[in-house]
């Protein structure tokens, strides 16, 4: 039975979709949370908040991830980074789950993955419990009612936790499954709870397709100048490095705070929501992240709570520490209506070193801009995938390699080309460890990395003195205004210097060694810039 709004001539049944018992088209908020609690998928919170938890899968499954190797994308992926499988066995997977689906209920939504229209993408999400379809109606862009009418979707992901997969069977690693498949633009999910697989599925297929349009697509939050969008900063980063955070600036307007492109027209955000990491979080710190978990139709993922008065417990990470909620993007006050903006006049990328090397902030030049892109220096933070307890140092080219199916050098050289062209100031921002390594220093203060980013936003931090700093040859300011100096030098923040300098050219190593690997694919100036 079909149920809700949907363009009739593009119902399940009409894309080989049938035998289900109910299907809920683009249900709105409130209908999708009274469909997941009468199912019992979770429970309902504070101020109408949906409590949910993902079982066994809290976060990504990346090994289990596959993008189907058919000819007309051969010469595309970056297969050393995409793991394939053969057109065959996604066949059957697909043929399979359409089996499993029969005589269940399922949920539609019918969504836009990009704010500006010359360049978005029309996205069918069929999910098997209502309250993803809540989660994903927040993180993607909805369409108005008189849309829906004549909507046509150009991909499908249809997302069934309850299948199983078999690996011999379907070719894949375990009895979960992420396949994509760009021919017949469609993605199938399977075994996992976790919705944030619904939303970087959107993402990965937005990497593959708008590069081909002179289009960069980053994983970054952005915002831009009150009243100024030609004003606009764009923050690269992987999970738990503060892109969330830190684009959540009361002074400045946001666009949004993970996934966004770059056109000629300027930058555009890919969602319509947020994904907040909750550990920690308080009122004092995020106010307006904070309050979200209180308000209407946000979901509140893999939390405990009390059963009595439905408070949440932010330190608790008993069931995971990537605890999060989903909310759409005008529950904060200062996001951007539009969702887009001009040029990014500044470029942060943000990582998180849990070495105690790097300095809290470093102003870098184009070609040292495409080298640490490309590098991708972060720290896996604990629970953002499956089996990470502990913060990892990892090299994720482009801030974002899970999502990537092309090789890094086509986002690397599409960033170039963007920057040389529109003047960008690029800065690196280390929100990871200072006075030692993890273990033994302490997390970088966020009252001093906002303090600096407030001033290279606003002009004032080019302005003063820089040192050269002797390990990556980057600039480093000598001060800021709210910022301790020695915060400022990294080697004076460390009881053993001797210990530091060690512990610098081992990252100084790290760093040569992981590059290696695009010295055939890079112009000289970014050859020379890699080691200062």
């Amino acid at each position: 039975m079909i149920k809700g709004r949907v363009n009739p001539s593009q119902t399940l049944e009409t894309q080989g979709i049938s035998g289900l018992a109910n299907v809920y088209y683009n249900y709105l908020e409130p209908a999708l949370i009274e469909e997941s609690l009468k199912r019992g998928e979770g429970n309902l919170g504070k101020g109408g908040t949906m409590l949910v938890e993902t079982g066994s899968h809290t976060g990504r499954s990346p090994k289990d991830k596959f993008t189907v190797r058919t000819p007309s994308v051969e010469d595309k992926i970056w297969w050393d980074n995409n793991a394939a499988m053969t057109p065959e066995h996604f066949d059957v997977l697909h043929a399979d789950m359409l089996e499993h689906m029969k005589g269940g209920d399922y949920f539609v939504q019918d969504l836009f993955g990009g704010a500006d229209p010359a360049h978005r993408l029309d996205v069918r999400v069929v999910n098997e419990l209502a309250w993803h379809g809540l989660f994903i109606r927040h993180m993607l862009r909805r369409p108005e009612a008189r849309e829906l009418e004549t909507f046509t979707p150009e991909f499908t992901i249809i997302n069934c936790p309850t299948f199983k997969a078999d690996p011999k069977k379907h070719g894949c690693r375990s009895e979960t499954v992420v396949a994509v498949n760009f021919d017949k633009k469609l993605i199938l999910i399977g075994n996992t709870g976790y919705a944030g697989e619904n939303k970087k599925s959107v993402f990965s297929v937005l990497n593959f397709l708008l590069p081909e349009k002179g289009i960069m697509p980053m994983h970054c939050s952005a915002n831009h100048a009150p009243n100024n969008p030609a004003d606009a900063a764009i923050f690269f980063g992987l999970s738990g490095t503060g892109k969330t955070t830190l684009s959540a600036d009361p002074a400045r307007t946001l666009l949004g705070d993970d996934e966004h492109g770059w056109s000629d027209r300027g930058t555009f955000n890919f969602e319509g929501g947020c994904y907040a990491k909750t550990i920690s979080l308080s009122a004092e710190a995020e106010p307006e992240i904070f309050a979200t978990t209180e308000k209407f139709g946000t979901v509140i993922e893999n939390m405990v709570w009390d059963k009595d008065t439905l408070e949440l417990d932010f330190e608790d990470d008993s069931l995971t520490a990537n605890m999060r909620c989903a909310y759409p993007l005008h529950y904060i006050s200062n996001a951007s209506d539009t969702a887009m903006a001009g040029h990014p006049k500044n470029i942060i990328m943000l990582t998180c070193d849990a070495y105690g090397v790097l300095p809290p902030i470093a102003r870098l030049t184009p070609a040292q801009a495409m080298y640490h892109f490309l590098s991708g220096f972060t720290s896996k933070v604990a629970g953002t995938e499956q089996g990470v307890t502990e913060p990892q140092p990892t090299f994720s080219t482009c801030f974002g390699a899970p999502f990537m199916p092309r090789r890094p050098e086509v986002y690397g050289n599409l960033l170039r080309d963007k920057i040389a062209k529109h003047g960008s100031s690029c800065w690196l921002v280390n929100t990871g460890w200072t006075g030692g390594a993890y273990g033994t220093g302490s997390r970088m203060p966020i009252k001093a990395t906002r303090a600096l980013l407030t001033a290279a936003l606003d002009g004032s931090l080019n302005k003063g003195e820089f040192r050269k700093d002797p390990n990556f040859g980057f600039e480093v300011p000598t001060e800021c205004n709210g910022v301790a100096k020695i915060l400022l030098d990294p080697r004076r923040t460390w009881d053993d210097t001797a210990a530091y300098d060690a512990q610098a050219a081992k990252l100084v190593d790290m760093f040569s060694a992981n590059f290696e690997q695009y010295v055939p694919y890079i112009d000289a100036d970014v050859k020379a810039a890699a080691i200062g």
